[in-house]
C-alpha cells in the first residue's frame, strides 16, 4: 500500500486536493469543480495502473466470512471497519479497469444529469431557485433595505445597542423577502456600518452583526439552500429508507413505516421557519446583552420619531397593541365558538372510503419483526385489532354513489351546522377593523369621522351576514347584498390608508411585508408549492420596485397600485364564483364573474409589463436580469461539475468506503455528530453549494436511512452550512463586508466580530439537537 494507506483512502485525498486546489487557483467555481473531477480521476486512473493504489477488501471466499454469514449477519453488513479481524485480499481500486469506470462515468453523467438538471422530478422545484433570486435582486435594487435600515434605526436606536440590534431586525426581513446573502451583507454595510461606526460602536460588535444578519437568509424561507437541499434530500430519503425496508425484511418503506417516505421543499420551508427565527432571536439578543455589558461600545441613540405626530404610551399601548390583540383574539374564540367557520354546502357525490388499518399487517414474519422493532408491539397489536374489525365487516368499505335521498340529508345536516358568520366574511372584515384602527393610533388628533363611518361598515357587514345571508346564497347575491356595508368600510379604510401613510414605520414595512405573506403563506399554507408561490414574489418584487422608482421620479403609481388591486379582485372571484364558462348550462353568474376575473387578470398583466417598462427605462432591469441569469447559471453548473465529480468517488469505491465507515457505528446518534462535525469543518474551505452537491449525497444515504425525522435531519445541515458564510478564511459574507468595509476597519476586526456569532451558531444547533420539536412543530400543526 502507497504510504500505508488504503488505496481508496489515497484516492479520496487526491479528490481533495485537487478540489482545494481548483477552488485555490482563481478559476470560477462552478468550472473548478468539474476540472478537479477529471484530473483527479486521470490521476487515479495512472496511479491505479502502475499498481500503485491497492484496496484492502475483505475476502469473500474465505472460510472465516462464510462462517459469519452462515450465522445469520447480512452481507451488506460486513466491512473492514465491524469486522476488521477477517482476512482480506488486494485488489485494484478499478476492479475492471478505468477504462471501463470511464465508459460509465460517461453515461451516468448524462443520465443524471437528464433526472436532476433539464428533465426530472426535481426541474420543477429547481425552477424557483432562478425566481427567488430574481425576487432577491429586484428588491435588492429597489432600495427596501435602505429604508429598513432607516426606519428600524429610529425604532430600535433608544435601545442600549439598538443600532445592532435594528441590523438583525432587518436581516431577518430581508432574508424573508430577498435571501440573497451577499445583497444583504454589501447593502447593510454600506449604510449601517458608518452609521454604527460614527455612533461610537465597536468595529468588532458592528462588522460581526452585519455579517452574521446576512446569512439569516440561508435559513429563513423562501431560502435557496432549502430549496437546493430540499431538491437532493427528498430523493436521499426515499431511496434510502426503500433500502432501509428491503433491508428489514419488507417490500416497501410504505409498509415498513406506516407512511409513505417522502420530504418536500414546502414542508422544508415550514420546518425552517421556527428555527430561522431562533436565530435572529438569539443574534438580536448577544447584541442587547453585549451593549449592557459594554455600553460604551454600543451605546443608545437617538435617530428621531417614525410617526407624524407625538402620542402618549397609552395611545399607543391601546390603538397599536390592545385593540387589535383583542381583535384576533375576538375573531379566534369565536371561531372556536362557531360563531365563525365555514358554510359551505358542497356535498360530494360519492360517500367516503372505509379506513384502512394504521399499519399493513399483511407481512412476512421478518418483515413483522422489524414493524414491532420500528413502532412497537402496542401499535402492532392496534393495527392487528383494526384490520380483523375490518375484516370481520366485510373488508374496508368502498366509496359508492349516494342516492338522492342521502345527499338531500346531507346537505340538510350541513346547513344546520353552518356558522352565522362565514370565514371569509369574518378575515375582512377583521382587516378592515385593523386598519382603521392602526390609523387611528398614528393620527389621534384627526377627526374619527371617516374611521367611524369604516366602523359602521364593518358592523353593518357583520349583521347583514348573521340576518340575512343564508349557507345557500349564492355568491352573486352574497357580493349584492354585502355591496353597501364593503363600500362603507372601504370609505373608511381609504382615509385610513393616507393616515397611514404618515407613518414612516408602516409605510416601509407594509409593501414588502405584505410580498412576504403572499409568498410564504401560498407555500406553508400548502395552498400551492414553492415554484409557483416564487414566480408571484419575482412578480410581485418587480411592481413594488416599478412603484418605489416612480416615486423616485416623482411620477404617480396608480397604475401599479391599481393592478395590485386587479390581482386581488382576481383571485376573490376565482375562490368564490364557479369560473367554469365552458360546461353545459354554466349561469349567467358564472359568465359575468369570468369577464370580471379575465378583465382583472388582463389589466394585472398590463401592471406588470408596465412595470417592467419602468424599470428598463430606469435602467434597473438590465442588470437584474444580467445578475439574476449569472447566480442561476452559477447555481446549475455548480450542479453539474458536482454531478462529475460525485461520479468520480463512486468509480473506484469512494462513496461506499465512507458509507461503510459510517455505518460501522452502532449508535446513529455518534455517526451524525460526526457527520454535523466534518460538514462544519469543511465549512472553513468550502462553499455551501459545493458541501450540498459533493458531501451530501456521499453521507446522505447513512443519515437518511436511519429513524431520526428528515426535517430535522435537512434542517440541521442547513443551519450548520449558514456557519460557512461565517467561517474564516473562506466565509463569503467576510470578504463581501471586506469589500464595503471603510479602511479603518480592518479584517482582524471582521474575524474578532464573527467569532461570537459562529458560536451562537453552534448554540443554536444545540439547541436544535437536544429540542427537535422546534423544527417539526410547525410542519405538524399545518399538516406538512
Amino acid at each position: 500500500m502507497l504510504f500505508g494507506l488504503d488505496g481508496v483512502e489515497i484516492g479520496l485525498i487526491i479528490v481533495f486536493l485537487c478540489l482545494f486546489g481548483g477552488i485555490l487557483s482563481g478559476f470560477p467555481v462552478a468550472f473548478a469543480i468539474g476540472g478537479a473531477g477529471v484530473i483527479s480521476f486521470a490521476i487515479i486512473a495512472g496511479l491505479d495502473s502502475a499498481g500503485l493504489l491497492i484496496h484492502q477488501a475483505i475476502d469473500t471466499g474465505s472460510e472465516a466470512y462464510r462462517t459469519l454469514v452462515g450465522s445469520g449477519v447480512k452481507p451488506e453488513s460486513v466491512s473492514i471497519f465491524r469486522y476488521p479481524e477477517l482476512p482480506r485480499v488486494g485488489e485494484p481500486v478499478f476492479p475492471q479497469g478505468w477504462e471501463t469506470a470511464l465508459d460509465r462515468n460517461v453515461s451516468f453523467v448524462v443520465n443524471r444529469m437528464n433526472e436532476r438538471v433539464f428533465a426530472g422530478q426535481s426541474i420543477e422545484t429547481l425552477l424557483a431557485v432562478l425566481m427567488f433570486v430574481l425576487m432577491g435582486i429586484t428588491l435588492e435594487r429597489s432600495k427596501v433595505a435602505n429604508d429598513l435600515l432607516t426606519t428600524m434605526a429610529r425604532v430600535f436606536g433608544p435601545l442600549p445597542g439598538g443600532l445592532a440590534v435594528s441590523v438583525v431586525v432587518v436581516g431577518a426581513f430581508l432574508a424573508a423577502s430577498t435571501g440573497i446573502v451577499g445583497a444583504t451583507v454589501v447593502t447593510m454595510g454600506l449604510l449601517s456600518l458608518p452609521t454604527m461606526l460614527r455612533n461610537n460602536y465597536s468595529p468588532e460588535i458592528a462588522t460581526g452583526v452585519i455579517a452574521a444578519s446576512g446569512t439569516l437568509g440561508q435559513i429563513i424561507p423562501p431560502s435557496i439552500v432549502i430549496v437546493l437541499l430540499g431538491t437532493l434530500a427528498g430523493d436521499l430519503y426515499s431511496v434510502a429508507q426503500e433500502a432501509r425496508a428491503q433491508e428489514a425484511g419488507c417490500t416497501d418503506a410504505l409498509t415498513y413505516l406506516g407512511e409513505p417516505a417522502v420530504v418536500s421543499v414546502g414542508t422544508l420551508f415550514q420546518a425552517a421557519l421556527l428555527p430561522g427565527i431562533l436565530l435572529a432571536l438569539l443574534y438580536a439578543l448577544y447584541a442587547f446583552g453585549y451593549a449592557l455589558v459594554n455600553p460604551s461600545k454600543a451605546p443608545a441613540v437617538e435617530l428621531g420619531a417614525t410617526n407624524a405626530e407625538a402620542i402618549t404610551r397609552g395611545e399607543a399601548f391601546t390603538w397599536f397593541l390592545g385593540i387589535p390583540v383583542a381583535l384576533v383574539v375576538g375573531v379566534l374564540v369565536l371561531g372556536q365558538m362557531n360563531v365563525i367557520g365555514s358554510q359551505s354546502t358542497t356535498i360530494d357525490s360519492f360517500s367516503e372510503q372505509g379506513q384502512s388499518a394504521s399499519l399493513r399487517t399483511a407481512v412476512g414474519a421478518e418483515c413483522k419483526e422489524s414493524m414491532i422493532e420500528l413502532h412497537g408491539q402496542a401499535a402492532w397489536d392496534r393495527a392487528v385489532a383494526e384490520q380483523k374489525s375490518i375484516d370481520e365487516s366485510g373488508g374496508v368499505t368502498q366509496s359508492v354513489r349516494l342516492t338522492e335521498e342521502e345527499r338531500a340529508e346531507m346537505l340538510a345536516r350541513k346547513i344546520e351546522n353552518a356558522a352565522p358568520i362565514g370565514t371569509g366574511i369574518a378575515v375582512m372584515m377583521l382587516i378592515f377593523a385593523l386598519v382603521l384602527t392602526l390609523a387611528r393610533g398614528v393620527l389621534p388628533s384627526e377627526s374619527p369621522t371617516p374611521l367611524i363611518v369604516g366602523g359602521i361598515g364593518i358592523v353593518l357587514g357583520l349583521l347583514v351576514d348573521v340576518l340575512l345571508i343564508g349557507p345557500q346564497w349564492s355568491s352573486g347575491a352574497t357580493f349584492a347584498i354585502m355591496a353597501i356595508p364593503v363600500a362603507l368600510a372601504l370609505y373608511g379604510c381609504t382615509h385610513a390608508a393616507a393616515r397611514l401613510a404618515q407613518n414612516e414605520l408602516i409605510r416601509v414595512v407594509f409593501p414588502p411585508l405584505v410580498l412576504i405573506v403572499a409568498v410564504l403563506g401560498s407555500i406553508l399554507g400548502g395552498i400551492t408549492n414553492p415554484t409557483p408561490a416564487a414566480a408571484l414574489g419575482a412578480g410581485g418584487a418587480i411592481m413594488l420596485a416599478a412603484y418605489r422608482k416612480l416615486k423616485d421620479q416623482e411620477r404617480s403609481g396608480k397604475i401599479i397600485i391599481f393592478a395590485t388591486f386587479a390581482i386581488i379582485i382576481a383571485i376573490i372571484v376565482g375562490i368564490n364564483f364557479d369560473l367554469r364558462i365552458n360546461v353545459e348550462g354554466a349561469s349567467a353568474e358564472s359568465w359575468v364573474a369570468f369577464i370580471v376575473a379575465k378583465a382583472a387578470y388582463l389589466y394585472a398583466l398590463f401592471g406588470l409589463l408596465f412595470a417592467c417598462w419602468v424599470l428598463f427605462a430606469g435602467g434597473v432591469l438590465s442588470p437584474v436580469v444580467r445578475e439574476t441569469a449569472k447566480v442561476t447559471s452559477m447555481v446549475f453548473t455548480i450542479l453539474i461539475g458536482s454531478q462529475l465529480l460525485n461520479l468520480v468517488v463512486i468509480s473506484f469505491g469512494g462513496e461506499h468506503y465512507i458509507q461503510q465507515f459510517l455505518r460501522s457505528f452502532d449508535n446513529e446518534f455518534k455517526v451524525f455528530l460526526i457527520v454535523m462535525l466534518v460538514l462544519f469543518i469543511l465549512g472553513f474551505v468550502l462553499d455551501f453549494l459545493e458541501i450540498i452537491y459533493i458531501v451530501v449525497p456521499i453521507v446522505g444515504p447513512v443519515i437518511y436511512g436511519g429513524t431520526f425525522d428528515p426535517k430535522w435531519v435537512t434542517i440541521m445541515i442547513a443551519v450548520n452550512l449558514q456557519t460557512s458564510f461565517l467561517t474564516p478564511p473562506f466565509g463569503f459574507a467576510l470578504f463581501y463586508l471586506r469589500g464595503v468595509a471603510p479602511k479603518e476597519v480592518t479584517t482582524g476586526h471582521i474575524y474578532r466580530g464573527v467569532a461570537p456569532f459562529v458560536l451562537i451558531q453552534v448554540v443554536g444547533l444545540a439547541i436544535l439537537w437536544f429540542f427537535p420539536d422546534i423544527v417539526t412543530i410547525v410542519p405538524d400543526l399545518l399538516g406538512g
